[in-house]
């Protein structure tokens, strides 16, 4: 005996399910959508697996950057130089406030940074902030890097609205200490020394929970 032949069958909408519709189409009811992943300008950072903890990939522009070590030498310099020599490359001006020793031109040159586009600012402790941010706000740099070993609150925040205003990517260099105190920053990374290299740690970001990585580096 053959079969019957088959037969499809849909469920009506139940009248709950109709209901429930009509109010949720109602004009005062909010419904929530999924967040939108905002687009974020970055700097690539030259090192993959940084590049894979940072949000975007690569270093905030328009934004203040802290690097806390524990002390000179870990590498903290060294991390910055594939995304400098990328900025001097394209012929952005890379300011250094006020670095605690003179920069080694050759070793800069063979990281691949036009040396010609490198300003070194050796200015007074009272004026390190005032120079930073006004190198951050005219939007004629390409990266500005700071070296801070105080700093309040108050004049962070002014570097991290200045960075804001021009797109210029801004990074400080603090004490290992300073991870402790409260920051405006967006983005701030913890450096400390490790058995086989150099561990960085994300302990504040923008879009990101958190995250560690470990790399070799040169000091």
């Amino acid at each position: 005996m053959p079969a019957p032949p088959a037969t499809s069958v849909v469920a009506a909408p139940s009248r709950d399910s109709a209901a429930l519709e009509t109010v949720l189409r109602h004009p005062g009811v909010w419904r929530r959508k999924s967040p939108a992943v905002a687009a974020v300008d970055v700097l690539p950072s030259g090192h993959a697996v940084l590049d894979a903890l940072l949000p975007g990939g690569g270093w905030p522009r328009g934004a203040l950057c802290e690097l806390l070590s524990e002390h000179d030498g870990l590498g903290e310099c060294s991390l910055l130089l594939p995304a400098l020599a990328a900025l001097t490359r394209a012929r952005r001006r890379v300011v250094l406030v006020a670095p605690p020793y003179i920069p080694y031109a050759p070793a800069l040159a063979a990281a691949g940074i036009d040396l010609q586009h490198v300003v070194q600012i050796d200015a007074a402790h009272a004026d390190t902030h005032w120079t930073a941010e006004q190198c951050l706000r005219s939007g004629c740099c390409g990266a500005v890097l700071h070296w801070l070993a105080h700093g309040d609150y108050r004049e962070l925040r002014r570097l991290q609205l200045a960075a804001e205003s021009s797109g210029t990517p801004g990074f400080v260099f603090r004490p290992l200490a300073a991870a402790s105190q409260a920051s405006p920053s967006a983005l701030r990374l913890r450096i400390t020394s490790a058995a086989d290299g150099t561990r960085f740690e994300l302990i504040k970001c923008r879009g990101r929970v958190g995250g560690t990585t470990q790399l070799r580096l040169r000091a």
